[in-house]
């Protein structure tokens, strides 16, 4: 079977998928893929009942919490360092005043 450049094949819950990576993404791609079985893997631990659409669904959902939350912290720590910036560059801006 031949596939286009980029194009992947990936299996996810025993389907196979052939998805276009944009160019020099081929990796992210294959990176993702790794995330969503391992991810898929955790929550079937989890909850054993569970198959199909509800299992990747709920798989799903807790990797986009997993994206919220880090957004959150990855914005207080920017704000911690604009104070920090902020702060430095008053204590010099004094600092070439008193000069």
């Amino acid at each position: 079977m031949s596939y286009g450049p980029g194009v992947k094949v990936v299996s996810i819950l025993g389907e196979d998928y052939s998805i276009k990576a944009p160019e020099g993404e081929e990796q992210t791609l294959l990176d993702a893929a790794l995330m969503l079985k391992a991810t898929l893997a955790e929550t079937k631990k989890k909850y054993p009942t569970l198959i199909g659409d509800r299992l990747l669904v709920l798989a799903a959902m807790n990797l986009c919490s997993q994206q919220i939350e880090m957004k959150k912290q990855h914005k207080l720590e920017l704000d911690r360092y604009q104070e920090q910036v902020s702060a430095t560059v008053e204590v010099i801006s004094k600092t070439i005043n008193q000069a």
